[in-house]
């Protein structure tokens, strides 16, 4: 990935595509990292494995959005009380969607699914709001469907 740019983020493969999980320092990126690997274990989402934790290489190719880890973090997450673990991980995945921790834009009911640019690509968006766990609404967004409003005749 000569051309990646290098940001602050973490990634998790969920299914097919991962999850780009942003935010400040301290606000939760790696606790939902895990949460979605462990919630893979215990049978709650059919697959996750982190891609990258705290730094994340992300280069657009092909009109697809590639993330990975910087080779010195490859396969560490840092796991809050214990510090950095080891742990399996994917060398690269494609960005199904991005998770914005402190955001201060999020909506309760927001009228269409907001989306991001980022190096060209336009992915799906999930603002959560400061001081709000960001769990549930990522396990719905990735276990529900979204239903459109039925317009009326």
């Amino acid at each position: 990935m000569a051309d990646a740019a290098t940001v602050h983020a973490s990634a998790v493969l969920v299914g097919a595509h991962a999850l780009l999980i942003r935010g400040p320092a301290g606000s939760g990126k790696s606790r939902l990292a895990f949460k979605l690997i462990e919630a893979a274990r215990s049978g709650l989402l059919p697959f996750a494995r982190l891609v990258a934790d705290d730094r994340v290489q992300l280069e657009a190719c092909h009109g697809r959005l590639l993330a990975r880890a910087p080779n010195t973090l490859a396969g560490l997450i840092e796991i809050r009380g214990l510090g950095i673990r080891q742990m399996a991980h994917e060398p690269m995945a494609v960005v199904g969607g991005v998770v914005d921790l402190a955001a201060p834009d999020a909506e309760r009911l927001p009228e269409r699914q907001p989306q991001v640019e980022i190096g060209g690509i336009f992915l799906p968006l999930l603002p959560i709001a400061m001081g709000t766990s960001p769990w549930p609404s990522v396990l719905a967004w990735l276990t529900t469907a979204s239903r459109a409003p039925v317009a009326e005749k």
